[in-house]
């Protein structure tokens, strides 16, 4: 059974009444959207010349855009992990990602995001991929705090020949074996419409972690004539999709009490050519610690709340959208384990904060790839799908990411001091973990 009792409430929140006297909560909502593999370059706000993206650049127009923002892992799992907990991946115990036979799945003892918002009294949902374990019940979503679950276990290519089937599964039961996957983000959309509507009178935690970008690439009948393809369909869907869900949260009244933020698991997946994203001017993606495989779009839009057209420069992560939701929701995190994320609330309404710790890159099989404070960037070994040798075996790596967000300019021989004190940041770091807690499964 998972222990909330570090969950402590910091405040009782005011409620208000509406013109018919009916009370109601001053909670936010939150709402996250989260795909797989979309890169930084793929969007219209971020670059991208052919694929439309109206509704993604409407809330950029009516939001926050971030510029400097991270996913916590290169790859699938380990990034939901970390989105979900607020933890560097390597404290999950999983390598890199799970596959349907994997034995291990989200930790019992871990304290996930919907567990805390029900604690505050949230209604929670869950609409699309997992990931995070299924070879046990206890690793599904309604056992890690969410009350309703619609999706994919796992990534949509685990599929046969190579596996056995992918099942479409609701709350714990499984609809259909292998669903047609052109249906899956109007279904999820759909769903999370349904919701909303449902729940506006009492305040949610929404989690819609769309199957795509992510290989195969599967529109909507509707969704086929981009320009860019078949990738670009599957991102416009998208986009109408996120259309759908501000759209509903304007006409039940309740967009001005609900923030949503918007990012991607990883980055894209170049290997596969035309088939994956863009990385826009990062080097590299999905797979490597390089910038194009962990920096990420990351929209947020608040009316009311969030200063309409920000630009947002300041360092942020996925890691930190569970310290918020906690702050937001008038909860401490727990106190009993390393919660890695920071509260961004700050930065929402655009208000400069201290960068505090350094971040930390885990890379393949949870291994400490490189870190960042400030603008500075020390790759102390590096891996990309592609086969690349980028720097022909250099290491270490020093890059200033404000001057050089492509990573092209090498500068550790210039600036020792910076390398000596980045890397006595990986150290201090890396002997911390061996004396903090890490729950693995059995």
């Amino acid at each position: 059974m998972k222990r909330l009792t570090v969950l402590i409430l910091l405040v009782v929140f005011a409620v208000s009444c509406d013109d018919s006297g009916t009370q109601k909560s001053d909670k936010p909502n939150i709402v996250i959207i989260f795909c797989d593999d979309l890169g930084y370059g793929d969007l219209t706000s971020y670059g991208h010349p052919t694929i439309r993206t109206p509704n993604l650049d409407r809330m950029v127009a009516e939001g926050m855009k971030f510029t400097n923002f991270y996913s916590g892992s290169p790859a699938c799992t380990a990034s939901r992990y970390s989105l979900l907990t607020g933890r560097y991946p390597i404290r999950s115990g999983f390598g890199w990602v799970l596959v349907p036979s994997s034995p291990r799945g989200m930790h019992p003892e871990e304290i996930p995001m919907a567990e805390g918002m029900k604690q505050a009294g949230y209604s929670t949902a869950m609409f699309g991929k997992w990931h995070l374990g299924v070879t046990k019940t206890e690793y599904l979503p309604l056992q890690n705090g969410f009350d309703e679950f619609l999706g994919l276990p796992y990534s949509n290519d685990m599929i046969p020949p190579k596996w056995k089937d992918i099942p479409l599964i609701d709350g714990n039961d499984t609809l259909e074996h292998n669903p047609d996957q052109t249906k899956l983000t109007k279904m999820y959309t759909d769903r999370a419409v349904d919701f909303i509507q449902r729940k506006k009178d009492e305040p949610f935690l929404l989690y819609v972690p769309y199957a795509m970008p992510h290989v195969p690439l599967m529109p909507g009948s509707e969704f086929n004539d981009s320009e860019r393809g078949k990738y670009g369909d599957v991102v416009e869907e998208i986009d109408w999709g996120v259309g759908e869900i501000m759209k509903t949260l304007k006409a039940q009244g309740i967009a001005e009490n609900t923030l949503v933020f918007f990012t991607s698991d990883n980055g894209p997946w170049i290997i596969k050519d035309e088939r994956g994203g863009s990385s826009g001017l990062l080097r590299d993606g999905k797979g490597s610690t390089w910038e194009g495989g962990m920096r990420v779009p990351g929209i947020a839009w608040w009316p009311g709340t969030i200063k309409a057209g920000t630009i947002q420069t300041q360092r942020a992560s996925t890691l930190d959208l569970y310290q918020t939701a906690f702050s937001l929701t008038g909860q401490y995190a727990p106190e009993d384990r390393p919660v890695d994320g920071r509260d961004i609330s700050s930065l929402l309404q655009d208000q400069a904060m201290e960068e505090g710790e350094p971040y930390f890159y885990y890379g393949l099989n949870n291994r400490l790839m490189a870190v960042r404070k400030g603008a500075w960037k020390l790759h102390i070994t590096t891996h990309s799908q592609t086969g690349k040798d980028y720097f022909e075996g250099k290491l270490p790596l020093l890059f200033n990411l404000s001057i050089d967000p492509s990573e092209k300019y090498e500068i550790s021989d210039d600036n020792p001091e910076i390398v000596a004190e980045l890397q006595g940041y990986i150290e201090a770091h890396q002997k911390q973990l061996e004396n903090e807690p890490t729950f693995f499964d059995q």
